[in-house]
């Protein structure tokens, strides 16, 4: 798909500016999950409006996005301050209000991705995963599912067999999920789009059978390079459940073999 043709997802996040620090936006229903407005959708929005303020840097770098209710579909209303803008980097504040409450708060640090050093330095590997077509396509799930979470039929969502036992009833126990992931309408990856993927695919608690939504309390991404188009492949984790919390970590991967996004977010335990 062209780059110059307005994607679902650009659609989807776009917002309107009432001000110089103030914008709304009407928040799809296609982006729900278990009743409630993704909260990486979420953050594409927020990623919109932080670019919109200062287009000299439209790239998120850091954002940590304390989620304060449930959004749902609807007018959202957008408020940004500006903390500090520098010749490279600019960090604001961002809420989204819903009927007068905050639902998300954030902080976020904005700069150029284009315009980074090329050098790379790092032990992480990629997931080793089958390619897409020996993957299981999350369209095959259930009509129940579907209805419960429209979100991924957003996507062109594949998971890697040896993660996908819990679609079975069989989890591995392990904690784990990995698969490709890439917009259904065949638009190629920015730098928003990570944030979005980084909180799209299902609850990495889902390999542990445990099967309820799980709301996410804070989740903080970086982004580490411009991605290349293509496939992105992503490896989910979780090693630490206490206090009816969990951790769930994301790796996002790019065609190029480079890790070009990370997230920690921590989530309440779902209860069967």
């Amino acid at each position: 798909m062209s780059q110059s043709t307005a994607s679902e997802f650009s659609r989807a996040t776009a917002v309107t500016r009432q001000g110089d620090h103030n914008f709304t936006a009407e928040l799809d229903a296609g982006w729900k999950v278990a009743g409630a407005v993704n909260g990486g959708y979420l953050l594409g929005v927020a990623g919109q409006a932080l670019r919109a303020v200062n287009p000299s840097t439209p790239d998120p770098l850091v954002i940590s996005t304390y989620y304060l209710g449930p959004s749902t579909e609807g007018p959202v209303d957008i408020t940004t301050r500006t903390l500090r803008e520098g010749r490279s980097t600019a960090s604001y504040g961002v809420e989204l209000f819903q009927n007068g409450a905050p639902t998300i708060s954030a902080m976020a640090t904005m700069g150029n991705l284009g315009e980074l050093p090329d050098d790379v330095g790092t032990t992480a590997t990629p997931p080793q995963l089958p390619p897409p077509e020996e993957c299981v396509s999350v369209a095959e799930a259930s009509e129940d599912f579907k209805k419960a979470a429209p979100l991924i039929e957003r996507f062109d969502m594949r998971l890697d067999p040896a993660t996908a036992g819990f679609a079975v009833g069989k989890p591995s126990g392990r904690g784990v999920l990995q698969g490709w992931i890439r917009f259904i309408d065949g638009t190629d990856p920015d730098p928003l789009s990570l944030l979005t993927f980084l909180d799209s695919f299902p609850p990495v608690m889902f390999d542990l059978g445990r099967f309820n939504w799980a709301p996410t309390m804070e989740l903080t991404a970086h982004v580490r390079a411009l991605p290349a188009p293509g496939w992105i492949s992503a490896r989910l984790f979780t090693r630490n459940i206490a206090g009816g919390m969990f951790e769930e970590d994301c790796e996002l991967w790019d065609s190029a073999g480079r890790l070009v996004a990370q997230s920690r977010q921590l989530a309440r335990q779902p209860r069967d």
